[in-house]
């Protein structure tokens, strides 16, 4: 994975980043150290109408059918100018409580499309089940096709892309770890655990919070677009 705060390439499993010694705990200091509680489909800036909404909840019940283990979210949001949305995507991956999930689906296989009106700019978190089936040069593949209806403020269209161009990569992904698996054996113990982990993870943390106003400034506008 890259360090959300210098971008450099890290193992996820680090302790913190070797180049800017950047940690987990710098993101609760900034955002909380809670459980935000949310569904699939946070639209927290009033970016869709609702049947745009409607279509969009479909495309996620889709998208879980098709790959049993995981699930996507999407957020829309209106960062403060200084919020770094990939600090924040990660965050909030990680402190996510999804109340139209069930528990079967842990946080670890989620991923996440967290969209700033503000800045119109997105970006895409995923748990470390997915380590081995998605890359960050995927991932910016993805929005770069979507990238052209996020600026028209389409947001249906461009989610629709990037769930269709998600489920292909990952379709391809699994083909080829299947015929490595034929040819080379299952794999280690690990990894198989961590593939195979179904029980969610929340760190035992007895709050539940709200985003932090500082964080995240919520809008109730009314189709509010993404400009130019």
């Amino acid at each position: 994975m890259r360090c959300p705060r210098c971008v450099q390439t890290i193992h996820r499993s680090a302790a913190q980043c070797p180049h800017c010694g950047f940690v987990l705990s710098d993101l609760d200091d900034l955002y909380g150290s809670g459980e935000v509680r949310l569904r699939r489909l946070s639209d927290m800036a009033g970016a869709l109408r609702l049947k745009e909404r409607q279509k969009l909840e479909r495309l996620l019940d889709e998208f879980q059918t098709s790959f049993p283990q995981l699930f996507f979210s999407i957020y829309y949001g209106a960062l403060e100018d200084r919020a770094n949305i990939r600090q924040f995507g990660l965050w909030l991956l990680n402190h996510a409580a999804y109340e139209d999930l069930d528990i079967s689906r842990p946080n670890d296989g989620g991923i996440l499309l967290l969209v700033d009106l503000n800045t119109k700019v997105a970006s895409i978190s995923f748990g470390y089940i997915l380590d081995s089936f998605l890359t960050e040069e995927d991932t910016f593949n993805i929005l770069a096709k979507a990238h052209p209806h996020l600026l028209q403020g389409n947001h249906l269209k461009a989610a629709c892309v990037i769930v269709k161009q998600l489920s292909r990569v990952l379709r391809k992904k699994s083909r080829r770890a299947t015929l490595q698996q034929k040819i080379f054996g299952p794999p280690s113990s690990q990894s198989s655990g961590a593939l195979n982990a179904l029980e969610r993870i929340r760190s035992n943390r007895p709050t539940i919070e709200k985003v932090k106003s500082k964080s995240i400034h919520a809008k109730r506008s009314k189709n509010k677009e993404m400009g130019p």
